[in-house]
């Protein structure tokens, strides 16, 4: 209920369960750990839970990168490492938070039908030209590969 003495003024936006304001504010509520309660209460046990999601992360994400060479879904584990950083350090989870905004942008940039338009033109002049180059290889030496050309 209003009072007449604080009429005119700003009300502040109610606080969240975790003192946070809503709106604006809660954006930049302070990074929580996700440990459990009886972690968090002692230092050096929370230290240790800290420094294990911090290698079971890196152990992640560096699968992740020998899969981007390797078969197997590499920016998957690479994201999901990120993810397991991001429920304890504060850095991780701004950095896993604007890697979603910039890969949901570029999905909606690639459903703009002028960049699907163009993106197919250049494969379709791309394909075109390798086509073409190859075919003049087949004319001038046939089904030889380039290491055994005898005469050049």
């Amino acid at each position: 209920m209003n009072t007449g003495s604080d009429h005119g003024t700003h009300e502040s936006a109610p606080a969240g369960p975790d003192g946070a304001t809503a709106g604006a504010d809660a954006q930049e509520a302070p990074h929580v750990s996700k440990a459990p309660a009886f972690i968090k209460a002692n230092r050096s046990l929370h230290l240790s839970w800290q420094v294990g999601v911090f290698v079971v992360g890196l152990a992640v994400i560096g699968a992740g990168i020998a899969m981007l060479v390797l078969p197997g879904p590499g920016w998957v584990a690479i994201f999901a490492g990120l993810a397991i950083w991001a429920t304890e350090f504060a850095w991780a989870h701004l950095v896993l938070r604007w890697t979603k905004r910039k890969v949901s942008e570029a999905a909606q940039k690639a459903l703009d039908p002028k960049v699907r338009r163009r993106n197919i033109i250049l494969t379709s002049v791309g394909l075109a030209i390798a086509g073409a180059l190859i075919g003049f290889y087949l004319w001038k030496y046939g089904l030889t590969l380039p290491w055994n050309l005898k005469d050049q």
